[in-house]
């Protein structure tokens, strides 16, 4: 039986680090020998603040560097960031205040290597430094994510793809939330952390995992030896059934979802602000297209927010957006629904507006739910 502990805490790092020393001892202390190599896989998506509740918390990634230095082994922090300098996002952070004066490689991911992921996938490239390492300390953010709903332990894994190879993957997936689901249980597979650890402190509600969330105070380190049992966790203290986030819904229909035993006090979140849902399509595949049209929620620009920066013209995977001097306008024909643009925007000017189409479906599919 997978066990996921729980324990209550805040950014006050008397606090943080007995509370995060505690959880990884319990479930990975016997896994961490000295000499060894461990990674350290924060979410750094993009530029942000620590009180953005964007990225795992500088105190959170400091407290994992800091015991893996107790075990005698050697930490190494790393991720690729969907945009941006890593140096910078490390710096705006406060990553680099955080680990001053400590032992650690603190890094982008860079070289790859050819990793059997399964089918339909085959071979694809991973960062080498996650697919070499003796062990893995995965440190997710508790934050909603507008087409996964949520992203959590399994899908923080999906960042040891190396840049522009994440929106080449979104549009390989294409319109198909499940398909990418699965892909992103691949990856996670694959690589296998050691341990999950996510930060639900300061987490993010609404429409994640970029600037267009709002933060929210929750107040607790989760973690497991097994990523589908925090995320299942993560979702019995949101009120979330399994079904509504596609990760846990393709992994239950697999039979991947493991026996799970909470341990430590689970709080009960009231009215956590979920992103609009976008797994609306079904049926017969001829009909797809016109669903996605018709009944997905469409990337849309605020543009009095809109800097006319690049970064969701650069990053689509679809090159549905047109920079056209002004402003941004985008073609919803070729929009495959990704939300990549939301994602990125360092000045949350993109946000996600259902179609009549979509809210139809939506009342429809709740009243028979």
């Amino acid at each position: 039986m997978a066990e996921v502990l729980i324990r209550k805490t805040d950014y006050d790092y008397q606090q943080l680090k007995p509370a995060f020393f505690e959880i990884v001892e319990k479930l990975a202390g016997d896994k961490i020998k000295s000499g060894q190599r461990v990674l350290i896989k924060p979410n750094l998506l993009s530029f942000a603040t620590p009180e953005d509740a964007i990225l795992t918390h500088p105190l959170v990634i400091k407290a994992a560097v800091e015991y893996v230095l107790e075990k005698g082994a050697r930490p190494q922090v790393s991720d690729s960031p969907a945009i941006g300098s890593f140096e910078r996002i490390v710096k705006m952070n406060k990553i680099n205040v955080a680990l001053k004066g400590l032992d650690v490689i603190c890094s982008p991911f860079k070289n790859t290597v050819m990793l059997d992921i399964g089918k339909p996938y085959g071979k694809i490239e991973i960062a080498r430094d996650a697919a070499e390492a003796n062990v893995i300390i995965n440190l997710p953010k508790l934050k909603t994510h507008t087409q996964m709903l949520l992203t959590l332990a399994v899908k923080n894994m999906f960042g040891c793809v190396v840049g522009f190879k994440k929106s080449q993957w979104h549009m390989r997936a294409g319109t198909d939330t499940d398909a990418f689901a699965r892909l992103l249980i691949a990856i996670h597979q694959a690589v296998k952390p050691t341990v999950s650890i996510l930060d639900g402190v300061l987490t993010l509600e609404g429409e994640g995992p970029g600037k267009g969330g709002k933060p929210r105070h929750i107040g607790v380190l989760m973690g497991s030896a097994d990523s589908f049992a925090l995320d299942m966790a993560v979702c019995q203290m949101l009120g979330v059934s399994y079904k509504r986030a596609p990760i846990l819904k393709n992994a239950l229909d697999k039979g991947m979802l493991p026996l799970c035993e909470v341990k430590g006090a689970l709080p009960r979140v009231i009215n956590f602000e979920l992103p609009l849902s976008s797994g609306l399509i079904w049926g017969p595949r001829f009909l797809h297209n016109f669903m996605r049209r018709h009944t997905m929620a469409m990337p849309v620009c605020d543009d009095e927010l809109c800097k006319m920066c690049s970064q969701c013209w650069t990053l689509c995977p679809a090159k549905a957006i047109e920079n056209l001097a002004e402003k941004i306008e985008f073609d919803y024909k070729r929009c495959i629904r990704c939300y990549c643009c939301i994602e990125v925007c360092p000045y949350g000017a993109l946000h996600a507006r259902e179609t009549i189409g979509g809210k139809i479906t939506r009342r429809l599919m709740e009243s028979f739910s």
